[in-house]
């Protein structure tokens, strides 16, 4: 675990108190993916709260300079990624671009919005990381034009198996602000869930497309 945890208890902290966190165990949400699911999440929602956005941003530099040391440009992943990644390059004094997650259909036809170029060192802004394809494909469109990306950043990650996997396969650094076991910690202790519900969620998050 990269993050302090102090700094991912204060990130649960933030996402449950502004509900961009919601746990519902027994009331379960589907996603996209046709998965059940007890968690929602939806970080753009700390955009809103200048004090979050602002914490998040700061622990996302001290992120990078503690960990990666030095980089040329500041990539976000459409769109949840783009925000904040826009605030940390404008922190950090850096360059920033957004890979969208296909290319457009019209115009120069680009993937890549803005300048990255060949040998740049990248690191890449999501604001979740749940299985992992879309922010993989963002570090496969960037290696593509020649980019060195040194790691993808989130400010939530729910460790799925699935994505670690795919992570290591890919050969890219993954790091998170906050993640799951946090979340779920700060939760129970907190009185968001009741002791019941933490067996739930520990195993949806081992079989989340087959838990019921």
């Amino acid at each position: 675990m990269h993050q302090t945890n102090e700094v991912a208890e204060n990130v649960a902290k933030s996402l449950l108190q502004i509900k961009a966190v919601k746990l519902k165990p027994s009331d379960p949400f589907t996603w996209a993916s046709g998965w059940k699911s007890p968690i929602y999440c939806d970080n753009r929602l700390t955009l809103s709260y200048p004090h979050i956005r602002t914490y998040i941003r700061q622990e996302f530099v001290k992120m990078i300079n503690d960990e990666i040391g030095h980089i040329d440009v500041v990539v976000g992943v459409a769109t949840g990624g783009i925000a904040i990644g826009a605030l940390i390059a404008q922190d950090m004094g850096l360059p920033f671009a957004y890979v969208r997650s296909t290319a457009k259909e019209h115009g120069m036809h680009n993937q890549i919005e803005g300048v990255v170029e060949s040998g740049q060192r990248v690191v890449v802004i999501e604001d979740l990381v749940s299985t992992g394809g879309s922010s993989l494909n963002a570090v496969e469109a960037l290696r593509g034009v020649g980019a060195n990306v040194k790691a993808l950043i989130a400010i939530f990650d729910y460790g799925f198996d699935v994505a670690v996997k795919r992570f290591a396969d890919a050969k890219c650094r993954k790091l998170s602000l906050s993640n799951y076991d946090a979340l779920i910690e700060y939760a129970l202790n907190s009185d968001y869930i009741k002791k019941d519900d933490v067996s739930k969620l520990k195993k949806w998050r081992e079989d989340p497309e087959n838990w019921k």
